[in-house]
């Protein structure tokens, strides 16, 4: 019996790397093969059909634009069974308005950012990946201008702009070991995606780098940076802590950090504070 580790020191290594991906692709690939079309004879374009789907993964760490974009689709078709999606389209329309001026001035711009309102009574609002970001009726509701709406957005949209549920699926898939070494298979992926972004809450490092710069971005668009403290403030003081508040740590300290951070760069425009416009626009859209 021949000795591969003499000849080739490193073949465990290409093993992990190359063989054993290889084996199961065509392992999947008979499967599709033996049970998708079995009446059938496979024809060319039956392949071209059948075996994207059979080894499409995703790899975690160094995705592009449209790689973490196309995640985050899969994502939102699977979360169309999960919440309530509004067609309330002129709401819609007007949390896009918010959300595309955002974007423009945001530190990924280049993201195709997609908004979306959830019809939930609660205070909650969270985001995916690739420019995904839904806020429930509840918080809508809640916001005293377009301001605290915006700072909410804002904020969604920093942990997608660090790539925060990235981290965490790499995270999670490491520790339950359902990723290979070519990575996480497409159903994998959307399913812890959407597990986390759903139920598990950011860790506080990850929420004041959304803080920083869901701040930034709200400046540059020229909306009062005064509210996103505001808000934050008005849910921590309700009666009963708001989901939006619960699900993420040190309300108050991240209250003093975003303080600290308007004085060291303050923004003197203060767009969006008109309270009586934006319940008007709440009454008309949410009768």
């Amino acid at each position: 019996m021949i000795n591969y580790k003499r000849f080739w020191p490193n073949y465990r290594s290409w093993q992990r790397q190359c063989l054993y991906p290889l084996i199961s692709v065509s392992v999947a690939l008979s499967i599709c093969l033996s049970t998708s079309l079995p009446s059938q004879a496979i024809g060319f374009r039956d392949l071209i059909r059948i075996f994207p789907q059979a080894i499409q993964v995703f790899k975690l760490s160094g995705m592009s634009d449209s790689e973490e974009f196309d995640l985050g689709q899969q994502m939102n078709q699977e979360l169309q069974q999960e919440v309530n999606i509004s067609s309330n389209s002129q709401l819609n329309s007007y949390i896009n308005q918010i959300g595309r001026r955002l974007a423009a001035n945001s530190d990924r711009p280049n993201l195709t950012y997609t908004f979306q309102v959830v019809e939930d009574p609660a205070v909650n609002a969270f985001a995916t990946t690739g420019g995904f970001v839904y806020v429930n009726t509840g918080l809508i509701k809640s916001a005293d201008n377009e301001a605290e709406l915006a700072s909410v957005l804002g904020h969604e949209m920093g942990h997608i702009e660090g790539k925060h549920l990235l981290k965490q699926m790499r995270e999670k898939a490491a520790i339950n070991g359902i990723a290979s070494a070519t990575g996480l298979s497409k159903s994998k992926a959307v399913g812890l995606g959407v597990q986390l972004a759903l139920n598990l809450p950011h860790s506080r490092q990850d929420e004041y780098d959304a803080d920083r710069r869901g701040l930034r971005t709200l400046a540059r668009t020229g909306y009062a940076q005064s509210a996103m403290v505001s808000f934050m403030k008005k849910l921590q003081g309700s009666s009963s802590l708001p989901t939006f508040l619960s699900t993420h740590p040190g309300a108050s300290d991240r209250v003093v950090a975003l303080q600290k951070q308007i004085n060291n760069q303050p923004s003197y425009q203060n767009n969006g504070l008109d309270n009586t416009i934006y319940q008007s626009k709440m009454r008309a859209f949410l009768q």
